[in-house]
């Protein structure tokens, strides 16, 4: 079922989709990575703010206890925002600092107290910090309290870098990807505007096959299309000319006769002749509108086949009769060429019987008396072929190239050898193909024409 979409909605370009595809792609992407080099940089930092805490804090533990080596230890971690206290060898903490003071817990002062150090990572008031604390050779303890802030502060610089940049990243693949689908997009764009104008009546068309490999290659297969429709379209108006040429000579023909009749010009002695001119002349017509008929109509998916179990050696007896009879009233040699056993095969008998009596109508007129016409059936692997071979002017290796194709050699001979409407073999190939067959045009023995009509044994 086809599905079509709502009115007024439109379909969105093919460059659209894939910038949104690659613009989607990129962003998630950067979403990932960002959030992954996130994590690994705050990891990174915490870690880095620690150790150099800690070392910070053995440092400290082992300061001179002199007022200038204060002095610089204190401008050390001022410059880095780290708090300092000092546990006394009784358990009291001197600090100028609230968030020491708050930090220390009594366990990790009974740690202090028992010589161990103490390295961990708490909270206070709603406030995270690394805690850092080394026993002193004089029984106290030097303690350092960082903010997670202060400590991670060039990792958070770090992950906003690296989130700048991916979004730097990000933004340059999308306009890559808009560019690159825009380029890809304009072939396609190009082809259907073609398209358009061949549509339109605009036969001179073509497009240049560039761009990617299978972009290129629905360009090359639009060109060709083109050019087998503008041949099929020449040679419809050949074939409308020619067609309406042939009409118009019966027709000319009967009007003109019919209207001496009704003018009294022609003597009752003559009107018998006047009347076979006018009998034949409507046959000629009648010929031809229905072989017209019969090309329609096999165009059309109701074409109707009716397969049954055939007898070909039977079905080319039957044939022998007809056809034996009228070449002998043409002086024309006739024989037939079968098996002396039957040959069954599952087709259509009356659509077979239409090919063979248009191929042999063909041979019989361009055949001239004292030449044979033959008709022969033989059995093959997996088919069985019946072919019509007539002592004609026979056809050239060109003529066989285009021997179904309507009016191709009705064209090339007309007022050279008598021709039909032109449209008895393009009939006959269209049949023995609705029977699932296929039907060949050679050169015969008898140095005419043979066409070869092989069908498929169904077992």
């Amino acid at each position: 079922m086809t599905e079509t979409l709502p009115q007024g909605r439109e379909r969105s370009g093919l460059a659209t989709r894939i910038a949104l595809l690659a613009a989607g792609i990129a962003l998630l992407t950067g979403v990932l990575a960002g959030g992954l080099a996130a994590s690994l940089i705050d990891h990174a930092a915490s870690a880095g703010a620690r150790s150099q805490l800690a070392r910070l804090a053995d440092a400290a533990a082992h300061v001179e206890d002199t007022p200038a080596a204060q002095q610089r230890m204190a401008r050390t971690l001022a410059a880095i925002a780290v708090r300092y206290g000092y546990l006394e060898r009784t358990g009291a903490l001197v600090s100028e600092s609230p968030l020491v003071r708050a930090a220390l817990r009594p366990v990790q002062v009974a740690a202090l107290r028992s010589g161990e150090p103490v390295s961990v990572s708490e909270t206070t008031a709603g406030v995270g910090v690394y805690v850092e604390a080394r026993p002193t050779d004089d029984g106290g303890a030097v303690v350092l309290v960082q903010r997670h802030g202060d400590a991670d502060a060039a990792g958070a610089l770090a992950i906003r870098r690296t989130v700048l940049a991916i979004l730097i990243g990000v933004a340059v693949a999308v306009i890559v990807a808009v560019l690159v689908a825009r380029r890809m997009a304009r072939p396609l764009r190009r082809t259907a505007q073609a398209a358009r104008e061949w549509a339109a009546g605009r036969r001179a068309v073509s497009v240049p096959a560039d761009g990617p490999a299978e972009i290129a290659a629905v360009a090359e297969a639009f060109n060709a299309l083109t050019a087998a429709l503008d041949r099929s379209e020449a040679r419809q108006r050949e074939f409308l000319l020619s067609v309406s040429h042939d009409l118009r000579t019966p027709l000319t023909a009967i009007g003109g006769y019919a209207e001496s009749l009704a003018d009294g010009v022609v003597a009752p002695a003559d009107a018998a002749a006047a009347g076979a001119v006018i009998s034949a002349e409507a046959d000629r017509l009648t010929r031809m509108v229905n072989d017209l008929l019969d090309l329609a109509r096999m165009g059309a998916d109701d074409f109707r086949i009716d397969q049954v179990e055939v007898d070909l050696t039977a079905l080319a007896g039957q044939a022998a009769q007809v056809w034996g009879a009228r070449c002998a009233s043409a002086g024309v040699d006739f024989a037939v060429q079968a098996p002396d056993r039957p040959l069954a095969i599952r087709t259509d008998p009356v659509r077979l019987r239409q090919i063979l009596d248009g191929l042999f109508d063909n041979a019989l007129r361009v055949t001239p008396a004292g030449r044979p016409i033959v008709l022969a059936v033989r059995d093959e692997p997996g088919a069985v072929v019946v072919e019509v071979r007539d002592g004609g002017p026979g056809l050239t290796d060109a003529d066989l190239a285009v021997a179904f194709d309507q009016a191709a050699l009705y064209h090339r001979y007309r007022g050279v050898r008598p021709v039909g409407t032109g449209l008895g073999l393009a009939i006959a190939a269209r049949l023995t193909a609705r029977l699932g067959g296929t039907i060949a045009a050679g050169h015969a023995p008898e140095d005419g024409a043979s066409f070869a009509v092989r069908l498929p044994r169904h077992r």
